[in-house]
Order: C-alpha cells, then structure tokens, then sequence
C-alpha cells in the first residue's frame, strides 16, 4: 500500500511537472535564418509562424525563386530549432522524475 502511495505520488509530480514544461513549450520563440541572415523565420512554441524578415536585396524579379527557397530553408532551420528547445524543456522538467522499469517520456 505504502508503495502504491508513493507511486500514485510521483505520477502527481509528474503531471504537475508536464503541465508546467508545456507551458514553457508554449512560450518559446525561435528565430531560423538562410541565405546568411537574408532570410529570418520567426516561430512560436506552437510552431506558428510569428515573423518574417526579408533582405530588400532579394527583392526583385530575378531573385523571386531564391527567394522562396530561401523562405522554406529559414521556416525549416526554426522548425528544428523549436523542435530542440522543446525537447530540452521538457527534458530538463522532467530530468529528476523516476518511471517504473520500461516506461519511456512522451518526448
């Protein structure tokens, strides 16, 4: 019984200690660049797309499809970067947490 306390204890912490890494999941903001910096995507926790800041340089008719190529590369490189904070938040949350023999984290 005793155990089944602590147990049902420790999953309370667990949950408790989720809730508050997703919401750190959820107010993260990354920014992911290409072309050197022409091209910056800025992106929320969600993964939305909260920015895009592009070098007037690229902008003109000739550089049209640089340009969109360029968008996707910088929209991918945030994409991964939110992809690692996220992680790491919710690693570092849950880093101390002891799960019984086989059980993994959602992450």
């Amino acid at each position: 019984m005793k155990d089944l306390m602590g147990l049902m204890k420790q999953a309370k912490d667990m949950q408790k200690k989720m809730e508050q890494a997703q919401a750190e999941v959820a107010d993260l903001v990354v920014e992911g660049k290409s072309g050197g910096g022409l091209v910056t995507v800025t992106l929320t926790g969600g993964g939305n797309m909260k920015g895009l800041k592009i070098d007037p340089s690229l902008l003109s008719d000739e550089e049209a499809e640089i340009l969109e190529d360029l968008i996707v590369a910088a929209f991918q490189d945030a994409k991964a970067r939110l992809d690692t904070a996220q992680g790491e938040t919710m690693k570092n949350a849950m880093g101390d947490v002891q799960l019984p023999p086989g059980m993994k984290m959602p992450f």
